[in-house]
């Protein structure tokens, strides 16, 4: 399985020359297997305008999964060349909420006058529909959908299958909702520790340091050191701290990666353009 950083930032972009080495693009995931082009993403945030680079411009044809529905997470959509290409077969999920068909809640912030088209106008063919919790099988990867808590509605994290090597990935992750936890930064609830169990690689939102975490606990992310402790109590072989907060500079992201440098499991800094082979 390759996994591919294409955008790693959460909340806003982050451009300019203190954000050029993790990359200020907002959350997005691609999922593909040996030389073949990735056919599964997470996430379609600004970042999903890298993955037309990794298609080398051809078309898309796969699905994209939304973890949620938040402008970060949404964005890069229809500046997604391969995606809005003639040939591009997409299928877009999101999860199952109320408000209308997927297609029209998606387009309640992407259609005029926020925006000049609506999801059905971009090119190719793209089908839009809601995601529910349980086990679903997608571009030969088995799926486990889990809910997980994250302030301004329904959220999942993922699990993801190719039948030998496993991730997780849960982006936007306020455990701190369900109480304090062990350690203050909420509790390894019952969703996430399925979600990560012995996975090869957990993707995880690690928006805020211990220190900012107490003036921030009510914005609806987690604490770098508690997807850390997930990643021990779930067994999990690697953690990828993801979903950075805007403001960190690539300085403090270097000063983060080293600071974890003697953990009892791998943990990495995701950054965009970098690939973790599993």
């Amino acid at each position: 399985m390759r996994i591919t950083f294409c955008g790693v930032r959460g909340s806003t972009p982050a451009p300019g020359p203190d954000f050029v080495r993790y990359g200020g693009n907002t959350s997005c995931v691609a999922i593909g297997q040996g030389d073949e082009d990735p056919g599964l993403l997470l996430d379609g945030g600004t970042g999903l305008a890298r993955v037309t680079r990794l298609l080398r411009g051809r078309p898309f044809v796969g699905t994209i999964l939304l973890g949620h529905l938040h402008w970060d997470h949404t964005h890069g959509l229809p500046f997604f060349a391969s995606g809005d290409h003639a040939d591009a077969q997409v299928r877009l999920l999101l999860p199952n909420q109320p408000g209308g068909t997927a297609e029209h809640v998606l387009g309640r912030a992407m259609s005029p006058p926020h925006f000049p088209i609506s999801p059905g106008e971009l090119h190719g063919s793209w089908t839009f529909d809601h995601i529910d919790e349980g086990k679903h099988h997608f571009e030969g990867y088995t799926i486990l959908a889990r809910e997980i808590p994250h302030k301004g509605g329904r959220t999942f994290g993922y699990r993801v299958s190719d039948g030998v090597h496993t991730i997780a990935y849960l982006s936007d992750h306020w455990p701190g909702s369900l109480g304090a936890g062990p350690h203050g930064f909420g509790p390894y609830h019952e969703a996430a520790l399925e979600l990560a169990a012995d996975v090869d690689v957990l993707i995880h939102d690690a928006q805020y340091t211990a220190e900012e975490y107490p003036r921030r606990r009510e914005f609806g992310h987690s604490a770098i050191d508690y997807a850390v402790g997930l990643a021990e109590v779930a067994n999990a072989r690697r953690l990828a701290l993801f979903h950075h907060d805007p403001q960190r500079t690539d300085d403090q992201l270097d000063a983060i990666a080293r600071s974890w440098l003697i953990s009892a499991i791998d943990v990495t800094v995701a950054r965009e353009e970098h690939t973790l082979l599993v």
